[in-house]
């Protein structure tokens, strides 16, 4: 026997290889196994038969939250309070970037449990032939070439060939998505982690650890955790890099401004640092965050946890939804359809005799059914009147089973199995040729029928008796769901392992649109993959890299991908999906791997989850809105009335105020109402930033016209400061409600809710007090503040048929999407 080096790889056409060139190939005797020397130098080759985890260290992980543009502002924020001794500034700006932080961070190492999921789930022990004895070991330390044993109820330890015995029926349908146990016979691959339901082999092991199709799994679910980056988090820092950008601009031109006119040069850099901690968006971070982690509250309320914040806004923008067949669109259980006796025959003898040969048991998934239909026909109870003397079950030689039956009338034979294997035991052609062409039939609408033959004592041949049909029938509520997500403007597309005249007849029942392809299909590349994709209703025959490749080109193609599935061979698309949902009664790999685990059955949860996501999205878009007006309102404002008129319209005091009153509403704002966008709503920068710039300009021309009817009236300056602090406090709460709506005026539905309402007045009526009676600053009084009032509401009006005009303007030149309207 050759050493470790000369090994061979299995190639694609190792499957077709007689056991003998198999074991050659891999240099496994087959009578004696693997010597220890030989297991042990290919154990150094090859490594153990697990998977390695690659997690990024936990503190690398929470440095990186404190690394980009929007940090280093509010960490040169900080640094800048504690030099001028600003102590107060210092806290809040310190706890605003510690929550921020400990937030994302939070959410980041929840999500990472996939590949720890995926580990644990690979089998613990196995038997092995090793110089020639049976042992049993760990199956972390099997190796390429090794012989094992699979037995009933035994998970299989790596990728093998079947070199010895009859039969083995596997469930690899949490790998593949099949809704039905498979056959294998000698000279067959089984995969790693598929369980054996019946019958006993012996395998070559070809594959182990990170080489075999369950470790390829784990590497793709990997993979796509590496190259996933959110909208949320661009959207984050595109405001945050416009906001930083005119706040450092103005600053740099306030402090230029006071420096040639020779201002004292500590006042100058306090109050350019307090107005940069009023501008920079601080808070913007973690007030997002707060309404995305309100808003999966609710959907925890609605069987919907969300394992990944960003999600969130991610399903509010999905535009397409690629799910599951199997356990997801269908029941994953089969179901009985309309018998199909033959002449002479009735349906009631067909489900009788097949019951006959049946034993109820084995809870074979194509016997329950039958005997579910004998119950409600009445029939069971003359089932049970009779006794099976002797049983054959099924195996793949035979394809049937056969049980010799004992009744008062006379002995029989009763058989059942696959159509061509029970139809060679009827002697008369005529039957045969029917039943044959309606096995097509039944193959061509995705059944998979099995065939019924009765046999008297005396009879020389079988009588065939007919067909039953059997089916993976519909979720109860997924033909409504997938009706409901084409109104949310949500294209479907169906995902499976199973064949594509079973899908074909699934979609058609469900109304899913386009045609079914099969995975041949992904053999093409580029912008003709894409197309075909985004054309189909569905691809058949799929496995995990091939849903993973779906999901990656409709990304490609400009889509937002929603994925549905429940069983380790969804993990990877999951994790890949800009939202990954995992379906009640999932693997827990594919919740690890998902960003939403739905725990109510049923499709219909991810409908509410959808409608919620885009009422969450609104919210945070009023808020990005709002804040970018505020601070250009704020910064513009001060900006030109210190560089040109030389006057500072409001003390430091008075910034660090305004900027607590309206943190405290802004946080509400998770919970106010929002409406629910007819289609998927993505972030529109051009609209985000050329709303929030136009009403913060109408904003500034607002608060220079007062100046000026102020400064025309003499009144002091300190009164001015003061008036012109309510104004910018009152506008600035009246923004809210002109930013909450989008494209629609203030006053249309759905109105503010009480959570945000109550303190958005509270914090306006505080404002209005300080002003009024005098806190920090000279006292206005309130006749004056019944003036600041109306000035403030007459503008709130202009601001909001603005509002309206910029969203048609924006509209008229294409710049806007549907559901910005």
């Amino acid at each position: 026997m050759t050493g470790a080096v000369a090994l061979a790889e299995p190639t694609a056409d190792f499957a077709k290889l007689p056991a003998e060139e198999a074991a050659a190939a891999l240099g496994t005797p087959l009578d004696r196994g693997l010597s220890r020397e030989e297991c042990a130098r290919r154990l150094q080759r090859y490594g153990y038969n697990e998977i390695k985890e690659r997690e990024e260290p936990l503190w690398r992980l929470l440095a990186r939250r404190f690394w980009g543009p929007i940090p280093w502002m509010i960490e040169t924020a900080a640094v800048l309070s504690a030099i001028v001794r600003r102590w107060e500034d210092f806290v809040i700006v310190l706890v605003l970037l510690l929550v921020n932080a400990g937030i994302d961070f939070h959410q980041e190492v929840s999500a990472r449990g996939a590949l720890r999921i995926l580990k644990k789930k690979l089998a613990r022990l196995a038997l092995v032939l090793r110089e020639g004895a049976w042992r049993e070991i760990e199956a972390r330390e099997i190796v390429p070439g090794d012989l094992v044993k699979l037995r009933i109820g035994a998970i299989v330890p790596a990728d093998v060939k079947l070199v010895g015995g009859a039969f083995l029926q596997v469930d690899q349908s949490a790998l593949t998505g099949e809704s039905l146990p498979a056959d294998k016979g000698p000279g067959d691959i089984v995969f790693g982690n598929s369980i054996v339901r019946a019958g006993e082999m012996t395998a070559l092991v070809t594959a182990t650890g990170a080489r075999s199709y369950y470790g390829k799994t784990v590497a793709l679910v990997a993979r796509a955790e590496m190259e996933q980056t959110s909208h949320f988090q661009k959207a984050v820092i595109e405001v945050g890099d416009y906001l930083i950008k005119i706040a450092l601009a103005m600053v740099v031109l306030i402090v230029a401004v006071a420096l040639w006119r020779k201002d004292p040069m500590m006042e100058i850099f306090r109050f350019a640092l307090v107005l940069s901690v009023a501008s920079i968006p601080v808070a913007l971070p973690a007030v997002l965050s707060v309404t995305m982690a309100a808003g999966a509250v609710r959907l925890a309320k609605l069987q919907a946890i969300v394992t990944r914040l960003v999600s969130i806004e991610e399903l509010a923008g999905v535009d397409v939804l690629c799910s599951d067949k199997t356990g997801t669109l269908t029941k994953n259980q089969m179901a009985l359809g309309p018998p199909s006796p033959a002449a002479s025959f009735t349906a009631g003898d067909l489900l009788f005799y097949a019951g006959l040969a049946s034993r109820e048991e084995n809870n074979d998934p194509l016997e329950a059914p039958i005997f579910g239909a004998l119950k409600k026909s009445g029939g069971y109870a003359k089932l049970k009147g009779l006794s099976q003397k002797s049983y054959l079950p099924f195996d793949p030689v035979r394809k049937r089973t056969e049980a010799s039956i004992g009744a008062p009338g006379g002995d029989f034979t009763v058989t059942k199995g696959a159509p061509q294997a029970v139809l060679a035991l009827c002697a008369d052609d005529a039957p045969s040729r029917e039943a044959e062409a309606k096995v097509q039939k039944f193959a061509a609408k995705g059944y998979r029928a099995l065939g019924v033959a009765v046999k008297r004592n005396g009879e020389p041949s079988f009588r065939f008796a007919g067909l039953l049909p059997f089916y993976d029938p519909p979720r109860d509520d997924s033909k409504q769901t997938i009706a409901r997500t084409k109104e949310l403007g949500l294209k479907v597309k169906m995902l499976t392992g199973d064949n594509s005249a079973i899908a074909s007849q699934i979609a058609g029942e469900l109304g899913i649109e386009g045609p079914i392809w099969s995975a041949a299909m992904l053999g093409k590349s580029g912008a003709q993959l894409e197309r075909l994709i985004v054309e189909a209703g569905g691809v058949a025959q799929v496995f995990p890299e091939d849903k993973y490749r779906i999901v990656e080109a409709l990304q490609r193609a400009d889509h937002i991908v929603a994925m549905t599935g429940d069983g380790v061979n969804d993990a990877p698309a999951l994790k890949k999906a800009d939202a990954g949902i995992a379906v009640s009664g999932s693997t827990d790999a594919a919740r690890a791997a998902a960003d939403v685990v739905l725990l109510a059955p049923g499709l219909s949860v991810i409908v509410k989850a959808v409608e919620e996501a885009r009422m969450i999205f609104g919210r945070m878009k009023s808020y990005s809105v709002f804040r970018i007006s505020e601070t250009m309102r704020v910064i513009l404002f001060m900006t030109l009335a210190i560089t040109v008129f030389n006057f500072y319209p409001v003390t430091a005091t008075m910034i660090i105020i305004l900027a607590l009153l309206n943190d405290i509403p802004i946080m509400a704002i998770a919970y106010d109402n929002a409406k629910v966008e007819p289609r998927p709503v993505r972030w529109n920068m051009t609209e985000v930033l050329g709303v929030g710039t136009a009403l913060g300009l109408a904003g500034v021309a607002s608060s220079f016209l007062l100046f000026f009817i102020l400064e025309k009236m003499g009144l002091p300056a300190e009164l001015i400061r003061s008036i012109l602090f309510l104004k910018l406090d009152v506008a600035g709460h009246s923004t809210i409600y002109v930013a909450r709506t989008g494209g629609w005026h203030f006053w249309s539905r759905p109105y503010p809710s009480p959570k945000m309402l109550i303190p958005a007045l509270g914090t306006r009526i505080a404002g209005t007090l300080i002003a009024v009676y005098g806190f920090f600053m000279a006292p206005v009084g309130w006749k004056i503040a019944g003036y600041v009032y109306l000035y403030a509401t007459a503008w709130m009006l202009f601001n909001d048929y603005l509002k309206v005009g910029v969203y048609k303007t924006l509209r008229s030149l294409g710049r806007l999407g549907p559901a910005s309207s």
